[in-house]
């Protein structure tokens, strides 16, 4: 099982010195990837709205400046060797469809075949409203063609593409990808982003903790990992074709014990709590979790925090 770790890339850690320390030294302690999160821009954050929490409030004042995501994973490239750079996950109608492929197939090629392409259709009208030319009701439509136009501009020799969003023919798209295929990660947790993940992608990429499709108890998460294996099987694709990533945002004291089924939510309690939730998804199939160590007060706080979870709780499992 891959385990990874949520880079800022807004806030207080986005700073350019203390963004590039969290990566290397990540590195260095062995873990196998780090995520960066896709906003160009974000409203009042004081409005509730967020789907990711139990109040509808971030769970920390959100900040106003952000590095762009796939110029940050870029950055971060350069100054690293080995990591993998996960899209957690790249909105994918915030740019065109060729841009977007051209993009990231540049940043495959420049860091040496590191990069996971997590997909999402995004949540936040107000940022769309500033940034998408697409309508908002339609990004579901959007990202699944975008995403299919992605694949062909990828793999094809004589990319032709005809779509209601994007249509292209006759044009040269090189260099392609190093990986073939370059991976892809579905995030979303409810029934499209899941027949999504099972149409196209490598691995189905959730959170537990969004309010309308709660994936934070075992049953829980076990009832969402039979959605998408029926799904794979609907798509007409091989049972293991799709595997599970899983984010985590918050672990131990932070995370109420009881969820809303009576059972206990993942990731809440001691250490030994979190080594047999480790263990519980690894046997349920899931193949990759990151973990969010944000809301610490500096970069040396963060580090401190990232090796001792490593060796009371990754180490164990």
């Amino acid at each position: 099982m891959q385990i990874g770790f949520n880079l800022p890339n807004s806030g207080p850690l986005s700073g350019v010195a203390d963004m590039t320390r969290l990566a290397t030294e990540g590195e260095a302690m062995g873990f196998d990837y780090l995520t960066l999160t896709d906003h160009v821009v974000l409203p009042n954050t004081k409005v509730p709205g967020y789907p990711y929490s139990e109040s509808g409030q971030f769970y920390e004042e959100a900040p106003l400046e952000r590095h762009e995501q796939i110029v940050g994973m870029t950055w971060i490239a350069a100054r690293t060797s080995r990591i993998r750079l996960v899209a957690a996950v790249l909105v994918v109608p915030h740019r065109p469809a060729v841009l977007a492929a051209k993009m990231l197939a540049t940043l495959d090629v420049l860091s040496g075949g590191r990069l996971v392409v997590g997909i999402g259709a995004g949540w936040l009208k107000t940022e769309f409203d500033a940034v998408v030319t697409t309508p908002f009701e339609e990004r579901g439509a959007v990202t699944d063609e975008y995403v299919d136009a992605f694949r062909v501009l990828w793999n094809e020799a004589e990319p032709s593409f005809h779509g209601r969003y994007t249509d292209f023919e006759g044009i040269a798209f090189e260099p392609k990808p190093v990986q073939k295929p370059l991976p892809i990660w579905v995030g979303g947790e409810g029934g499209p982003s899941v027949r999504r993940a099972a149409r196209v992608g490598d691995a189905w990429y959730p959170i537990g903790s969004n309010n309308k499709h709660l994936l934070d108890t075992l049953p829980r998460l076990h009832a969402g990992i039979g959605r998408l294996r029926k799904a794979v099987a609907e798509a007409g694709r091989a049972p293991g074709a799709v595997g599970v990533a899983f984010r985590v945002k918050r672990y131990g004291a932070s995370v109420p014990p009881q969820a809303t089924d009576g059972e206990r939510r993942l990731f809440s309690g001691s250490e030994a709590d979190l080594v047999a939730d480790f263990r519980a998804l690894r046997d349920a199939g899931v193949t990759a979790i990151d973990i969010d160590f944000g809301g610490r007060p500096d970069v040396d706080a963060t580090l401190a925090e990232m090796k001792r979870f490593r060796a009371a709780v990754i180490e164990k499992v």
